[in-house]
């Protein structure tokens, strides 16, 4: 059984935290905020896609073979099935990124990690 995003949940992660700002039946829209010098895993989803915004901050994006650089008003797309990581260069200020997901299963299960800097690999 798997549990649906909500408007409201938030989670505090080792490379920073996130917040659910909307969610409806095939979509959920998050807030993500990176710790300076931090990294999120790399890793793919089977069930949705992902559009990021970067609001604040530089990022550095891996997807699939390419290495993307992105900055305040840039975007990202994510196809299904795509590795993708996001990391923050920055020494002292915060990544800010708004996170659109799509597809027919939106929850915290549909994450495959094939890297992770905090011991998290499934």
């Amino acid at each position: 059984m798997t549990t649906k995003y909500v408007k409201g949940d938030h989670d505090t992660r080792p490379w920073g935290t996130w917040e659910v700002l909307e969610a409806g039946e095939h979509f959920c829209v998050k807030k993500i905020v990176v710790n300076p010098q931090a990294i999120l895993s790399l890793q793919l989803h089977h069930f949705r896609a992902e559009h990021w915004i970067i609001v604040e901050g530089e990022a550095m994006v891996v997807l699939g073979d390419d290495t993307l650089f992105r900055h305040a008003n840039d975007s990202v797309y994510i196809p299904v099935n795509t590795k993708h990581r996001i990391r923050n260069n920055s020494l002292d200020k915060p990544l800010v990124f708004v996170e659109v997901q799509t597809g027919e299963n939106l929850d915290e299960n549909d994450i495959v990690r094939f890297e992770d800097n905090y011991g998290r690999l499934k």
